[in-house]
């Protein structure tokens, strides 16, 4: 990482400080403030980024940490008496937003049905990193209406894994493997992956934290969590699943432990300031001249 990317962080954490405590002077979101801030220095502002894929590659982790200690927070039994939530409201929400955004697409805009499949998909997920955020801000994640919209959340994460392989196949048909194929091949390594965090997290992980706990050292504690969190993330992400929920898996595994809490409290700091960095590489990625310019359509 040369000199230019350190100098780019330290200006993004240093105007991000102000516009947030601005932010909450006025009672506002920190996620606008932190958009907001990538808007004003990305490319489309005063153009003080010059390298942005370092910085999003840096982000990410952000999100990773989010679901992790989300995670945390959740027991497998907890998981399991929320599948109605899963199953039952995200496979309405995910179906219902599909249909009504492919009729739009196609009967007001005249596109194709692959374009409109593509666009709908598109429209009927969330950003998983945005509503937990804000719930977790507002002290609601565990409320009822909280629940729904993580049960919700966590089936879009699912969706997402064969959307992602169906627009390629729909983009160019006549090439490459089968779809039946490849989401028969995604979902055996998805299942697959999902097993080795569950058995590892049932069987690994707590003598792994227990050993560590009585080492009585909180660096190697902390370096233990972080391994952990990125390991899970990039086994998922080697199969083609979602980083996020690789991360979730790990964290509710560690949530059934005793050590919980402290895992919490040693993530928060870097989660906390990575997921920030997110939300200003969503900044960046914005045109306030095309938002200007497309005003009526976003707000329809």
């Amino acid at each position: 990482m040369n000199e230019h990317v350190i100098i780019s962080i330290a200006a993004l954490l240093g105007v991000s400080m102000l516009f947030v405590a601005f932010a909450h002077r006025l009672k506002m979101p920190a996620i606008l403030a932190y958009i907001l801030v990538g808007m004003l220095l990305g490319p489309y502002g005063l153009g003080w980024i010059e390298d942005e894929k370092h910085i999003h590659l840096i982000a990410e982790v952000g999100i990773v940490f989010l679901l992790f200690s989300l995670g945390l927070e959740f027991s497998l039994s907890q998981m399991i008496s929320m599948r109605k939530y899963v199953f039952g409201l995200g496979l309405l929400q995910v179906t219902l937003s599909t249909a009504v955004f492919y009729a739009i697409a196609t009967y007001l805009f005249d596109l194709s049905s692959e374009r409109a499949f593509i666009i709908a998909s598109a429209l009927a997920l969330s950003s998983t990193a945005i509503v937990i955020k804000q719930l977790a801000e507002q002290g609601e994640l565990h409320s009822r209406h909280g629940k729904s919209a993580l049960g919700i959340l966590i089936f879009q994460d699912l969706m997402a894994i064969p959307l992602l392989i169906i627009v390629p196949v729909l983009a160019q048909p006549d090439t490459g493997p089968s779809l039946s194929e490849t989401l028969g091949l995604t979902l055996a390594k998805g299942l697959g992956v999902a097993a080795i965090l569950l058995l590892a997290g049932r069987f690994l992980l707590r003598p792994l934290f227990r050993e560590i706990a009585h080492s009585r050292s909180e660096e190697l504690f902390t370096l233990a969590v972080l391994t952990v969190a990125l390991a899970a993330a990039a086994l998922a992400d080697s199969a083609s699943i979602s980083m996020t929920l690789g991360a979730f898996i790990a964290g509710m595994m560690l949530g059934e432990t005793e050590y919980r809490h402290q895992i919490e409290a040693d993530i928060r700091p870097f989660r906390d300031v990575l997921l920030g960095l997110f939300f200003i590489t969503v900044g960046m990625g914005l045109s306030p001249q095309f938002l200007l310019d497309n005003l009526w359509l976003i707000l329809g």
